[in-house]
């Protein structure tokens, strides 16, 4: 087998023109093959994708680099899934995702934006663009250039000693397993941070960054995102957004690209099962309904929901533990909700995010007309916003739910209160996001599978690259495309960008808590007591 230490690092569906695609006619009473299945195809070796979004488009963009014969199966929710709901920023640190649209030739992105939080009593935080600005040691940065509206210095100073977690916690397995235990809430109350502090600024990040309330949040997961967005360096906070849809500024033309490499993309094609050797092990060919498709490598790219659901159908892959245990995980509900006005509304920034309107979910909200080039001319103010962990908006009439979102628009920018809605567009997203909740790592799978030649990647599969959301998703993509390159020997590893390292006194002070947490396991009945 070719080493996987060669994986290789640098520091550097459809829109309406695709027709629906029709599958293989059968018989109702058995499988039958797809075409993929009986043509020799110059003896390329098969690969089936299961999921079309950052992560399943990312290693089927490698592996048709590579000379495999792959196919992409769309479960039915639309090319990008599960990552086309909602506005989603792209941030500095996504080094992989914006190296992926130089090499699709397309520049889908704006200008590094400003962006704010708002709570019920009004604007909290404006946050600049940190690469403009003098450039500090973290957590400095943040911590001096971050304009806090209300919250008063003593406040924020409360923040320094939560360092001594980022610190310790680096990303390894033993770091996400002594958090991922415990609260958000608790880990702020545990160093001491101040409750303005807390309800202000960390509560309302969280509720719109792993998309639950702190308290129903795993402080691994926190101190991951909050490192990786915010603390690593003072300019990973800068953002950018796409200049329309994801899926038509990004997902569309890079589908075409796949498309005229060879790649097969089906939608409408939810995968019900798996066909495998019982001598080998391995998978022979991934079932959707009557149809199945050959495959000598599988990669399964979807969600947390999505997999529980083919996990309950799937006999083989409820005979295996690992698989059983992501039916102990959970999703986050996300209501969508883009609105025309019938009068222009200033907007001090383009994006906004906020908390405290209700304790139960976090909320965003973006001026179109500032980011979308479709709306820029647009004489009425065109905006989206997002709610998540939306349960309670979940089931409520359109006229009511857009009534609620006015209300908390006009806590934001009195204008809104003098503006009308003209037209609304409205998703909702049952458990679409993953929830990192306390005690969810040990239920959470990792890219290998006890299936020799079957394989994970999404934002939550397990895996040490130290990125977070689309760019994470992205790269575990990469690393399945790697691990199919070298289970069946053939083809080059993709290249993935590493993070940014570590600054140098985070770097020292790094090394030295590791080193003092190998001399306390070396004393007597060290392991004795609860960590």
């Amino acid at each position: 087998m070719l080493a996987m230490s060669k994986w290789l690092t640098l520091t550097p569906f459809m829109s309406n023109r695709y027709s629906k695609r029709v599958g293989f006619s059968c018989r109702a009473d058995s499988v039958q093959p797809h075409a993929n299945g009986g043509v020799d195809n110059n003896k390329k070796k098969k690969v089936v994708v299961v999921g079309s979004g950052w992560a399943g488009l990312g290693a089927a963009q490698h592996l048709c680099n590579q000379g495999f014969d792959v196919t992409v199966l769309d479960g039915g929710d639309g090319l990008g899934s599960p990552d086309n709901v909602g506005i989603q920023g792209f941030w500095y640190p996504y080094k992989n995702i914006f190296s992926l649209v130089d090499e699709l030739g397309i520049k889908p992105f704006t200008s590094w934006t400003r962006s704010a939080q708002y709570s019920a009593e009004g604007l909290e935080v404006e946050f600049p663009v940190y690469q403009e600005l003098p450039q500090l040691p973290t957590p400095l940065g943040p911590l001096y250039h971050t304009q806090f509206v209300r919250l008063p210095l003593v406040d924020r100073l409360t923040s320094l000693p939560l360092m001594a977690a980022v610190i310790d916690f680096d990303n390894t397995d033993i770091a996400w397993k002594k958090y991922d235990s415990i609260t958000a809430r608790e880990l702020f109350k545990q160093f001491r941070c101040s409750e303005r502090l807390y309800e202000d600024v960390f509560g309302p990040l969280l509720q719109v960054g792993l998309f639950a309330p702190p308290e129903q949040c795993s402080a691994a997961a926190t101190l991951g995102l909050l490192y990786y967005l915010i603390l690593a360096h003072q300019k990973h906070f800068d953002v950018a957004f796409c200049r329309g849809t994801i899926r038509e500024k990004i997902f569309e033309p890079w589908a075409e690209s796949l498309e005229a490499k060879g790649c097969e993309m089906l939608e409408d094609k939810m995968m019900t099962d798996f066909i495998f050797d019982e001598e080998t092990g391995c998978i022979t060919e991934v079932v959707c309904g009557k149809e199945s498709y050959c495959a000598d490598a599988v990669i399964l790219a979807v969600g947390i929901t999505t997999l529980q659901e083919i996990i309950k159908k799937s006999a083989a892959l409820c005979a295996q533990e690992e698989f059983l245990k992501v039916l102990n995980l959970a999703g986050i509900d996300v209501v969508t909700v883009k609105l025309w006005l019938d009068k222009k509304v200033v907007i001090p920034n383009p994006s906004n995010a906020c908390a405290g309107f209700d304790d139960l979910f976090g909320w965003t909200f973006f001026d179109l007309n500032a980011i979308h080039d479709e709306h820029k001319d647009d004489q009425a103010t065109v905006l989206e916003a997002n709610f998540y962990h939306a349960n309670e908006l979940l089931p409520l009439k359109d006229e009511l739910l857009i009534e609620k979102v006015m209300s908390y628009l006009s806590k934001c920018t009195k204008d809104f209160e003098s503006a009308t809605v003209v037209d609304k567009e409205i998703g909702r997203f049952p458990k679409r996001l993953a929830h990192f909740f306390p005690g969810s790592y040990k239920y959470m799978m990792r890219g290998s599978t006890s299936f020799p030649n079957l394989f994970m990647a999404g934002d939550w599969i397990i895996n040490r690259h130290g990125s977070w959301s689309q760019e994470k998703s992205y790269v575990t993509g990469l690393e399945a495309a790697n691990r199919v390159v070298d289970h069946l020997e053939e083809g080059s590893f993709a290249k993935i960008i590493p993070v940014e390292e570590d600054e140098p006194h985070i770097e020292a002070l790094r090394g030295l808590n590791r080193r003092l947490n190998e001399i306390i396991t070396q004393v007597p009945l060290s392991s004795y007591f609860l960590q």
